[in-house]
């Protein structure tokens, strides 16, 4: 079981530089004024994510914790906007629309209202 942590862990960190990394690089050649760097990794974060998906789903050789160590370590530390798009696509190809829907405006619109929410509070304390 330590094993298991030690490279889950071993993976996000390998995600979080991939982060940095591209998305500094990307951000300085595009320069300052739209965020195309984290725009960026989220693409090409649910590019890889769903080509990993696939790989994984599609090779039985492979060990089923390998889509753990790559989806939840790897990606998740690269980004989780992956994840969440993954899952509405999941919930469209289940014809679950009402859910998918709910899903994508959901956490869209209460993710921007909880940044301003925590803005505003950290400026009151």
């Amino acid at each position: 079981m330590l094993q298991k942590y030690l490279v889950l862990a071993l993976a996000g960190a390998a995600g979080t530089l991939a982060r940095f990394w591209l998305g500094g690089v990307v951000q300085r050649l595009a320069g300052e004024g739209f965020p195309l760097g984290n725009f960026i990794v989220n693409i090409s974060g649910c590019l890889l994510f769903g080509l990993v998906y696939a790989v994984i789903e599609s090779r039985s050789g492979l060990p089923g914790e390998m889509r753990l160590y790559v989806l939840t370590g790897f990606m998740g530390a690269y980004t989780t906007f992956s994840t969440y798009m993954f899952e509405s696509v999941a919930l469209m190809q289940h014809g679950q629309w009402l859910a998918a829907s709910a899903n994508l405006l959901g956490q869209t619109v209460l993710g921007v209202a909880c940044i301003m929410a925590g803005l505003a509070l950290g400026r009151f304390f």
